[in-house]
């Protein structure tokens, strides 16, 4: 079962420091800057869950969540959206296209690594 970790966010200091937390816990990680990177990424090598910033340039996070979906080999990656949108619609809108969870900026690193630790222990091939 991969441990690869895909995160998609524009601000480089917020994945330099999920790259250094997530590596810490064991997980592989490649961050990419916008929404076309990822899905580009994603293509190349699977990832077992995405991290998926909602305002970011080229792509934004709401159109690449709605691609992942609509690609047969991608749909079935969870993806968290980590995003400083915090209305209820953004967060609905987000849940209807199929994420599988929603995480709010300012957010605390630790939880994270817990919703994605969660995450992974639910995927086929997860040892619990």
């Amino acid at each position: 079962m991969s441990q690869y970790i895909l995160i998609a966010d524009d601000d480089p200091l917020l994945r330099a420091i999920l790259e250094h937390k997530l590596e810490g816990a064991g997980y592989t990680v490649k961050s990419v800057e916008d929404g076309q990177a990822a899905l580009d990424a994603a293509a190349a090598e699977t990832p077992a869950v995405i991290v998926l910033d909602a305002m970011m340039p080229v792509m934004d996070g709401f159109e690449a969540l709605r691609r992942f979906k609509q690609d047969a080999r991608l749909a079935g990656i969870p993806i968290i959206m980590l995003t400083a949108l915090k209305r209820e619609a953004d967060i609905v809108s987000a849940l209807k296209l199929g994420a599988a969870d929603y995480v709010a900026k300012p957010f605390n690193p630790d939880e994270l690594v817990a919703r994605l630790a969660r995450l992974m222990s639910g995927l086929p091939g997860a040892s619990a």
